[in-house]
């Protein structure tokens, strides 16, 4: 069973830049590789072309070893899906997620799985093997990032891959859910299905035998996992502009006392609770992190403090010391927060250029509908210097790596120096000095100025050291 691979002189150029060079690489029969290097190497676009979803220059051939007359099955999961609802289209729209009324027109997940499979004993196998029993009757419009993950692995498995292609599986999955897959992982290793891991080196699972480093587009080591680390070859200058730090960053008195106050906060979908008697204060200039499993309400209890959830006009919830529902529009909360997220990210459009995404956070849109001024403009450029991304203004968010996106939505979520910041994991997709160096930013900006800060993350690690207050979900309540 599995695949043999001969990867030979692959290159790829994507709008007029060369993201592929050269790639050589043989993956034999036993051996399991992993594809790690900095945010922006060319992972991504690497198992993209293993997969033969893009185009490519040289020689990529696939043996299927059980019979290699038939075509191998290989099967891509991205770091994001987006689906489409039952009217075919893909136009959702981000506050829909949270409307009870319009995710009627999303499949839920049972329905989705069926799509691949309606071998019954089958899907109840991969059901139980990534724990989404709890799931399969929720729309897929309401899944959390985890949640979404899980369901794409299953419905992977139940294709019967020959090769199975993994673009950083580990995002966005709590402490229990990474464990789960690496042991997911080495078991459909023994199943003889043959994987390629795009990630870090800090999420192999034990089936991983081989390493190969991406930096630049170029394979620059390769060989047995005990391969020195790419953060070990690999330094970039994370030098952090104190000056432009305070041209960027507008501390504005706070005309509140508190940010958010929460009393016995109840959230329900027809007979589904999610949350459960929340009561949360958090004072103006606090700096919080919030924790919990996935699907445990995080998003949802987020929504409320957005304006993106109409259940908050049914529950007692103060906003900068002021009732939701007495008056206020959602664009007067919205001009006080800066707000980054997975599931935001995926309603961007990806056919604006970065200068554009960064500068619709001056106007609480996703997209930019309105022309920045010359004092609104060079803060904008300043923003991505600061976070070393100014060399991307004029190119489509697209055309960027996903860990790259994301530090171009951070900029959007920081540009506006919001009253309060709400960053769920901004860390996601990229490397381990993108993420410290992010972590530094962070804490800069909340010394510098009166900022309050809700920081969202599974990985400890992750969490700046501003942060000196915590608040811990499960099962929709406060532990």
């Amino acid at each position: 069973m599995g695949v043999k691979i001969s990867i030979e002189n692959v290159s790829v150029l994507l709008g007029g830049k060369s993201i592929l060079n050269q790639i050589n690489l043989s993956i034999q029969k036993d051996e399991q590789w992993a594809i790690v290097g900095p945010s922006g190497s060319g992972k991504t676009t690497l198992a993209k072309a293993i997969c033969k979803s893009i185009f490519f220059r040289g020689i990529i051939d696939i043996t299927n070893l059980t019979d290699p007359e038939i075509k191998p099955t290989v099967i891509l999961i991205e770091q994001q899906h987006r689906f489409k609802n039952n009217s075919n289209v893909e136009n959702f729209y981000y506050q829909q997620r949270f409307n009870s009324t319009d995710k009627e027109d999303a499949s839920i997940v049972e329905e989705e799985l069926n799509t691949s499979s309606h071998n019954t004993p089958e899907k109840e196998k991969w059901i139980a093997f990534f724990s989404i029993e709890h799931i399969l009757k929720k729309p897929l419009i309401q899944l959390s990032n985890g949640e979404n993950k899980r369901l794409q692995l299953a419905k992977a498995m139940l294709k019967k891959p020959d090769l199975l292609i993994l673009d950083n599986p580990f995002i966005g999955l709590d402490t229990q859910g990474r464990k789960s897959l690496k042991s997911g992982l080495n078991e459909i290793s023994n199943q003889g299905i043959s994987i390629i891991l795009i990630g870090s080196e800090q999420d192999l699972p034990s089936c991983i035998t081989d390493i190969a480093i991406l930096e630049n587009g170029r394979i620059v080591n390769q060989g047995e996992k005990s391969l020195p680390s790419s953060n070990e070859i690999f330094k970039r200058s994370n030098l952090i502009d104190d000056v432009l730090i305070k041209k960027c960053v507008t501390d504005q008195e706070n005309d509140f006392n508190l940010a958010v106050r929460m009393v016995e906060v109840n959230i329900q979908y027809n007979q589904t609770q999610i949350l459960s008697n929340i009561n949360w204060v958090i004072k103006a200039g606090e700096k919080w992190c919030l924790t919990g499993p996935n699907g445990s309400g995080k998003s949802t209890l987020l929504s409320l403090i957005t304006a993106d959830n109409p259940q908050a006009y049914a529950n007692e919830i103060y906003l900068f010391d002021r009732k939701r529902g007495s008056g206020e529009s959602i664009w007067d909360i919205k001009k006080k927060i800066g707000y980054l997220s997975p599931e935001l990210h995926l309603y961007f459009h990806q056919n604006e250029n970065c200068f554009q995404t960064v500068a619709s956070g001056l106007f609480d849109t996703i997209g930019l509908f309105r022309q920045p001024n010359t004092k609104q403009a060079e803060l904008v450029l300043n923003w991505m210097k600061l976070l070393q991304i100014e060399h991307f203004a004029e190119k489509w968010l697209h055309q960027l790596s996903l860990g790259e996106q994301r530090l171009v939505l951070l900029a959007r979520a920081l540009v506006k120096s919001p009253a309060l910041l709400i960053l769920d994991e901004p860390c996601q997709g990229l490397d381990q000095q993108q993420t410290d160096f992010i972590k530094t930013i962070i804490d800069k900006i909340c010394e510098s100025s009166n900022t309050t800060l809700i920081f969202v993350s599974h990985y400890e690690e992750d969490i700046p050291g501003c942060v000196n207050n915590y608040i811990k979900l499960e099962n929709g309540c406060i532990i």
